[in-house]
């Protein structure tokens, strides 16, 4: 490898949204310093899955399966 020219990998602290942490090893800030995340698996909607639910009062999810309820396959 060439000498200067790849970033210097130290060992951080990450802070998660709950106040939960973990050591790991980035090339972020300096060694010893803290990553505070503001959106992490616990709090964003694509790992929680949202609070979503599937609400369909005649709309597109009945009318497939008006269409499509007795489609079998085989």
């Amino acid at each position: 490898m060439k000498k200067d020219i790849h970033p210097d990998y130290h060992t951080i602290t990450v802070k998660m949204t709950d106040g939960s942490t973990f050591t790991t090893r980035s090339t972020y800030g300096a060694e010893g310093d803290t990553l505070k995340l503001d959106v992490d698996p616990n709090t964003h909607p694509a790992w929680t899955g949202g609070a979503r639910r599937l609400v369909d009062t005649g709309g597109q999810v009945a009318r497939f399966n008006k269409r499509f309820g007795d489609f079998k396959i085989g």
